[in-house]
């Protein structure tokens, strides 16, 4: 298999560069909502986007869901729905004097399929029922169950990089994770447009020496990037300012953002906003820190070789982003193995990318095991971390665990 399917596979493991490390290309579009296609008008505030939450006005969206508010405290909501008292546990915020709640909690209790359209940047709100197709799961994805001294751990294969099909996930992983005490992820995708990782961004992935891109790689791949940013309406000097394995990822972003999928619709973020929603705490078994600067410390030579390998294979990444996908929703064990046994090709990326943060991982998750407290954890982490002889199974396996598939 190419070397370069390596490229996009990184995306399903390695969350914080996608969502983090990408330099903008355009300004963010507003975010609107729509109830059974229609569109709710918004007179006094507008959505918002908080910590990787939809915030929205809630007497505007309680009108449009034909609820009404019957009152408020500063951590509930109670709404009558169809002539039905109902109370919504959520954090309400205040913002120049409209009070706003979390989209996905007030939707869900007044009956309605909440999902999000990346492409126009709206939460649809869909009456259950209301048609076929949200009956329909977005696919069988990647799940193990793992117990021992009263607690259990799922482990949950993300693609960092998804669309509406993917959703709604089948009812094992939605019932597990209401359930859980934890969620563990790779890190915390919410804080990824802080202002504390935006300027680790830019201390690590962009030159500080006074020196760009264009002196760090060879004249060809430099004249083939700029003919490909050119292609895409951008200056070909666009990207001088950063190292070559952020210029890499930005492509690889670009191609799976032209197919429809973006790390909004991931499902690691998915269930971290579930998490901030439902109020559980959201465990990190990595960091910014360590996902930045294990790219950053790639050597001078693998990180050209990465980024001519995207280059010369631009023109067909599409077609692997959407095969990537499809392995997810088939739940296709074999492809999976497949496509993370490509990184042995090369031993440095390789080690870096599965050997140790897999090892590093399973350890967090042994000691999640061995707490003996009757806990629950729903861990969401890169699906190529699960499978074959260095992955996160085999090593809990090795540890005496034993690791269903579900």
């Amino acid at each position: 298999m190419k070397q370069w399917k390596r490229v996009l596979l990184s995306l399903t493991i390695s969350a914080g560069l996608l969502a983090s490390a990408v330099p903008a290309m355009a300004a963010p579009q507003g975010t609107a909502v729509k109830v059974d296609n229609q569109a709710v008008k918004y007179t006094a505030g507008a959505p918002i986007v908080e910590k990787g939450t939809t915030l929205v006005p809630l007497r505007t969206t309680l009108d449009a869901l034909d609820a009404k508010l019957a009152s408020t405290t500063d951590d509930s909501i109670t709404a009558i729905v169809n002539g039905k008292t109902i109370t919504l546990k959520s954090k309400l915020v205040r913002i120049n004097g409209v009070t706003y709640a979390p989209i996905r909690i007030v939707g869900d209790a007044a009956g309605y399929e909440v999902r999000w359209d990346k492409a126009t940047r709206t939460v649809l709100l869909v009456s259950k029922g209301g048609a076929t197709e949200t009956a329909q799961t977005g696919g069988r994805g990647f799940m193990w169950e793992v117990q021992n001294n009263g607690n259990t751990v799922y482990l949950v294969g993300s693609m960092h990089i998804a669309d509406k099909s993917f959703y709604p996930l089948r009812p094992e992983f939605e019932e597990a994770f209401a359930e859980a005490d934890y969620l563990g992820v790779e890190i915390d995708l919410s804080k990824a447009a802080d202002e504390e990782q935006q300027k680790l961004v830019l201390s690590l992935g962009s030159y500080q020496d006074g020196t760009t891109l264009k002196d760090h790689v060879s004249s060809e791949t430099y004249s083939k990037l700029g003919d490909i940013l050119k292609k895409k309406g951008l200056e070909p000097n666009a990207l001088d300012a950063f190292k070559p394995w952020v210029v890499e990822t930005t492509l690889a972003s670009l191609k799976s953002t032209a197919v429809g999928l973006e790390a909004s619709s991931g499902v690691d973020l998915y269930f971290i906003q579930k998490a901030i929603e439902r109020k559980i705490p959201v465990i990190e078994l990595e960091s910014y820190q360590s996902q930045l600067g294990m790219f950053n410390d790639f050597s001078k030579e693998l990180q050209e070789k990465t980024l001519r390998s995207t280059i010369d294979n631009f023109d067909v990444l599409d077609n692997t982003v959407n095969q990537m996908a499809e392995m997810w929703k088939t739940g296709n064990d074999k492809q999976l193995l497949e496509l993370t046994n490509t990184f042995s090709t090369d031993e440095e990326y390789n080690k870096a990318m599965l050997v140790d943060r897999n090892i590093g991982m399973a350890d967090k998750i042994d000691g999640y095991l061995k707490t003996g407290k009757g806990e629950e954890y729903f861990i969401v982490v890169g699906a190529a971390h699960y499978l074959g002889d260095h992955g996160i199974v085999k090593l809990l396996e090795d540890k005496g665990y034993k690791v269903e598939r579900k």
